[in-house]
C-alpha cells in the first residue's frame, strides 16, 4: 500500500490484524501490527484492540491480553464486551482464576455489561482453580447483571464444588436448573455424579442421580458410569458395581477401558470375585 501511495487506515489495520488472528493466534505480528499503527497515523480502534487481544488469547499470552486493555484508555478507546471477554477467556486458559474475576468485576465500572459467555469463562476460570465459592458467588449474581446462567455455567459451578470436595453445595445449583428452566444435560449430571464420588464415595446419591437421567432427557454416558462406579468403589458397594455395568449395553452406552477399570476397582476393593467377567 505505501508503494501505491494509499494510505493504510483503521479498517485495513483492522483486517490485517484479524488475519493474524485468525492464523493460530499469530500474537507476535498482531502486536506488531498495532503497535506501528500510530506511526502510520492510523488511531487503534477498539476492532483492532479486540482482533489484537483475540490473537493473544489464542496464543495463549493472557500477560500481553490483560496488558492490552489498560493501553486502551490512553489511546482513548474504551473497552467492550469483546475485549473484555476476550480477557477473561485468556485468563481461563492461563488458569489464573483470580485476574478472571478481578476483571470481572471492573466490567461494570467501564459500562459494560458482563455477557454470558464472559461470565462463563470466569465461573470456568474458579473451577480450574478449585474456587467453589467464587464459582457460586459469580453464579448468583448472574441474574442480577441480566445475564441468565445455562448449563454451561451451572456446570462449571458444580464442577467447581466437586473439586472443592463440597458435595451438598454441588446439589444445589442443580437442584436450581429445573426451576430456571435450565436443561440438565450429561456434562451437567457427570459434574454431579463426579462431586458424591469425591465426597467420601456417596454411592446412593450418585445411583440416584444416574437412574434420574432418562427421566430427565438426559442420556447417561461413559463419564456418568465411571464417576457412579468410582463413587460405589469408595463406598465399598462392590455388589452394585457389575449390576450397573450390565446395565450399560441396554442403555446403549458402550463399554470401554475406563468404565471397566472403574467396575473391577469396585469388585477389587469388596475383595470378592462378582463374576464380572460374564458381563462381556
Amino acid at each position: 500500500m505505501p508503494g501505491a501511495k494509499v494510505v493504510p487506515i483503521e479498517i485495513t489495520y483492522g483486517a490485517a490484524i484479524s488475519a493474524c488472528e485468525k492464523g493460530d493466534g499469530r500474537w507476535q505480528l498482531a502486536l506488531s501490527l498495532l503497535s506501528t499503527m500510530p506511526g502510520m497515523k492510523a488511531a487503534p480502534g477498539k476492532i483492532n484492540y479486540s482482533a489484537a487481544i483475540s490473537a493473544c488469547e489464542i496464543g495463549s499470552q493472557w500477560q500481553l491480553v490483560l496488558a492490552a486493555p489498560g493501553l486502551m484508555p490512553e489511546a482513548r478507546v474504551g473497552p467492550d464486551l469483546i475485549t473484555g471477554s476476550a480477557a477473561i477467556r485468556s485468563c481461563e486458559k492461563g488458569g489464573q482464576w483470580q485476574l478472571a474475576s478481578n476483571f470481572l468485576s471492573l466490567l461494570p465500572e467501564t459500562r459494560v455489561v458482563p455477557g454470558q459467555i464472559t461470565c462463563i469463562a470466569a465461573i470456568s476460570a474458579c473451577e480450574k482453580g478449585g474456587q467453589w465459592q467464587l464459582a457460586l458467588n459469580l453464579l448468583s449474581l448472574m441474574p442480577g447483571a441480566v445475564v441468565v446462567p445455562n448449563e454451561i455455567t451451572y456446570s462449571a459451578a458444580i464442577s467447581a464444588c466437586s473439586k472443592g470436595s463440597r458435595w451438598k453445595l454441588a446439589l444445589n445449583p442443580l437442584s436450581l436448573m429445573p426451576e430456571a428452566k435450565v436443561v440438565l444435560i450429561e456434562i451437567t449430571y457427570g459434574a454431579a455424579i463426579s462431586a458424591c464420588e469425591k465426597g467420601g464415595g456417596q454411592w446412593q446419591l450418585a445411583l440416584s442421580l444416574l437412574s434420574t437421567m432418562p427421566g430427565m432427557q438426559a442420556t447417561p454416558g461413559k463419564i456418568n458410569y465411571s464417576a457412579a462406579f468410582s463413587a460405589c468403589e469408595i463406598g465399598s458397594q462392590w455388589q452394585l458395581a457389575p449390576t450397573a455395568l450390565g446395565l450399560m449395553p441396554e442403555a446403549r452406552v458402550g463399554l470401554d477401558l475406563v468404565t471397566c477399570c472403574a467396575a473391577f476397582r469396585a469388585c477389587e476393593k469388596g475383595a470378592a470375585s462378582c463374576g464380572l467377567h460374564r458381563t462381556f
